[in-house]
């Protein structure tokens, strides 16, 4: 499974763009669930989000999804979180 997090926004307007490949990790059950969970809950469409605020573009296996802060889920939250740090 490769996932894809591009943040855009916030107050100084700095994109970010991290992707992971689970494959052949021994935690690839947990990616797929909390990824699973993150798309259930997200937009096709890129919300408005607030000023200053970040919106994110999930894509997971050729599937993209949009969803911005402050209303991101806890899976969401989690799911960013991790690629933007692990991901290269």
């Amino acid at each position: 499974m490769r996932i894809q997090v591009s943040r855009t926004g916030g107050f100084a307007g700095i994109a970010r763009r991290r992707a992971i490949d689970t494959e052949g990790r021994a935690d690839t059950a947990e990616w797929r669930s909390l990824a699973e969970e993150a798309l259930g809950a997200a937009r096709d469409t890129s919300p408005t989000g607030v000023p200053d605020g970040f919106r994110y573009e999930i894509t997971v296996d050729g599937r993209t999804v949009y969803c911005a802060d402050p209303d991101l889920t806890g899976a969401q939250r989690t799911l960013i979180s991790r690629v933007l740090e692990e991901g290269a």
